[in-house]
């Protein structure tokens, strides 16, 4: 079903009632589905104290806010309108007089509701659900309705997401890689002893425990549960319950994990693929389990290719992700040779083809097409114990970090540890930092995205001016274009044979060069076939290797270029990434300045001055790289 849809409860008797589902208990109810249809909740507004009218107001208004085409698409997002609802009911019913009907409602409720709540982080959202759910409620009157349609209060300042630094984030993945590898031997294990049992390479004989071992572990793997039995007698008569011998062998949750991922090892799997491919958490939790072999099955590096659905990017929703056997290099251990090449914890293809053999069997029993899959004991809406798909608000993954011990690097004041929360979005956004690319994201996106960080100020600018230095020493110590001076140039219409042997050349190739006959962008070339990119064929690199290049020399009819695509470089030092344009542009603008140092102040002035329309058009269409060999 689509997004927004109601249906009936499936039992009770329900009937139809203003989009809402009205039980033989009384309760009203609304369910609404995931925009794939695959979830859904119920949002009970009976539990509402407002008065009948105003609560079937409000509920009416919630349809319509959580329908088809009205711009959320998430159960998370439904479950923030619900709760800014419940929240203003409460406000509402602590009220000497509260309202009873909608045409009751004034700005002084709203304006009193945020009063109420401004000292809690989350009040600025709950203000802007409840706008926006308020604007659709029907019978409000014309002030309420301009209170409404005015600007909201401005929001406090505190403090951005916080990413993780480097070092957590490993430990993060290492402790993930651990459970992970940890139910790979466990399963893969229990699947060896119940084949050679099913085969008839494995008896019990006499021993009792052992073949109600092995019949358990059939069990499990035919139902993913443990065998069970009805209470007939008592006040819990019709309960249904364990056999009393399973307890021999452990806990329920602990003998279905003997085949079956749990649930938190499926959020292992999770954090594991947010920290290799720093990919949404919604999608990382609805990866499919489908997916496409690109590499054939041929031995060479694997590649999988894997359907993936945002949905909030409306018609660019739809979107493949590549997992390539290729070691990640943050994943990388500081020791890599301990390990296998082919391990399969430190590459996304090797985490993605793991994670769907160990929850094939899941996945058979549960049905669907999601790739995390797990054994929970209790929970899934009142459906009780069993295998499901992590759910889209899963806490699992938070509580898995605290049965980590997760501790942040810095301790607090008092030298104390602080416990570090783990949240797929925080790993997204340390993927994004580390990698400074985006993921899902335009670049505009990415780069308001990043902004909003705080966690890694600090080391991102370590990294920027680690890579300002490593790049301008790479600049300079592959030495530097030669230089002819004026001097140069007027002797050698003189004594060219002369100032043809000072400068490696023959007097014919000098002529040319002075004449404008050789000139690329920056400098001029003495022979484009012989320089040390690929000799023997017409140079194929940019022009700003010339910078480098020992075929190359620049005159003084070159400085005007060499100005403005060192002034150009500048500017863009202020528009760019730093990390990028350190990595791109830091050697080259060395280069130039150096280069530039070679003339006086006054020569350098005057070809800034003396810069013609041409040779800005040029440097425009050299720094756009469009005159770069496609």
């Amino acid at each position: 079903m689509s997004r927004g849809r109601r249906a009936a409860l499936p039992t009770g008797g329900p009937r139809t009632r203003r989009g809402s589902l009205e039980g033989d208990d009384g309760r009203l109810v609304v369910r609404c589905f995931s925009q794939d249809g695959e979830e859904w909740k119920d949002y009970d507004f009976s539990r509402l104290g407002v008065a009948e009218t105003l609560r079937e107001a409000l509920m009416g208004a919630f349809v319509k806010r959580t329908a088809p085409g009205a711009g959320r698409t998430s159960l998370e997002s439904f479950g923030k309108i619900y709760s800014a609802v419940v929240v203003f009911d409460r406000y509402l019913a602590a009220l000497a007089w509260p309202p009873t009907q909608a045409s009751h409602l004034a700005p002084e409720h709203y304006d009193g509701f945020y009063e109420s709540r401004r000292h809690i982080k989350s009040s600025p959202t709950e203000l802007l659900e409840l706008r926006n759910l308020l604007v659709r409620v029907e019978g409000i009157t014309d002030a309420m309705a301009g209170r409404l349609a005015g600007p909201l209060p401005k929001r406090p300042q505190y403090e951005g997401k916080k990413s993780y630094s480097r070092a957590e984030l490993k430990r993060i993945g290492d402790l993930a890689r651990a459970d992970l590898r940890a139910a790979a031997k466990r399963i893969r294990d229990n699947r060896e002893v119940l084949r050679r049992f099913r085969e008839g390479e494995l008896e019990a004989g006499e021993d009792r425990r052992l073949a109600r071992r092995l019949h358990l572990l059939d069990w499990v793997d035919r139902f993913a549960d443990v065998p069970r039995k009805t209470r007939t007698t008592g006040q819990t008569a019709g309960m249904v319950e364990k056999q009393a011998w399973i307890k021999k062998f452990g806990s329920v949750h602990e003998i279905v994990s003997w085949l079956h991922l749990t649930v938190a090892e499926t959020a292992a799997g999770a954090v594991l693929l947010g920290v290799m491919t720093g990919e949404n958490p919604d999608v990382i939790l609805k990866t499919p389990a489908a997916h496409h072999r690109a590499d054939g099955h041929t031995g060479a590096p694997g590649t999988a290719i894997v359907d993936l659905r945002k949905l909030r990017r409306g018609r660019r929703a739809y979107m493949n992700l590549a997992l390539a056997e290729v070691p990640d290099w943050i994943s990388v251990p500081a020791a890599p040779e301990v390990i296998s090449a082919r391990d399969e914890l430190h590459t996304p293809f090797g985490l993605y083809v793991l994670l769907h053999e160990l929850t094939a069997r899941s996945r058979a029993m549960f049905g669907g097409s999601r790739l995390l899959v797990g054994y929970s004991a209790a929970g899934g809406q009142g459906t009780g114990r069993g295998v499901r798909p992590m759910s889209e608000n899963s806490l699992h993954v938070s509580r898995l970090g605290q049965a980590w011990g997760l501790t942040a690097e810095k301790p607090d004041e008092k030298g104390k540890p602080v416990p570090l929360p783990l949240r797929l979005d925080l790993i997204r956004l340390t993927y994004i930092e580390l990698h400074q690319k985006p993921v899902a994201h335009t670049e505009t996106t990415a780069a308001t995205y990043m902004l909003r960080n705080r966690g890694n100020i600090t080391e991102y600018r370590k990294v920027v001016a680690d890579a300002l230095t490593t790049e301008v020493a790479k600049a300079r110590a592959r030495g530097a274009v030669a230089v002819m001076s004026a001097d140069d140039v007027e002797r050698a219409r003189t004594d060219p044979e002369a100032v043809a042997a000072e400068q490696g050349l023959d007097a014919a190739t000098l002529k040319r060069m002075i004449a404008g006959e050789l000139d690329t962008v920056l400098a001029s070339c003495k022979d484009n076939t012989a320089g040390p990119h690929n000799p023997g064929e017409p140079c194929r690199a940019s022009f700003m290797q010339c910078l480098d290049c020992e075929c190359a020399r620049a005159l003084p009819q070159h400085l005007p270029v060499q100005v403005l695509v060192h002034d150009r470089l500048a500017e863009r030092h202020e528009q760019m990434d730093p990390l990028q344009w350190a990595t791109r542009f830091a050697g080259p603008q060395a280069q130039l300045a150096d280069l530039l140092d070679q003339h006086d102040e006054v020569a350098v002035a005057d070809a800034r001055q003396g810069a013609t329309a041409a040779d800005q058009a040029m440097v425009d269409r050299f720094l756009n790289r469009e005159l770069d060999l496609r």
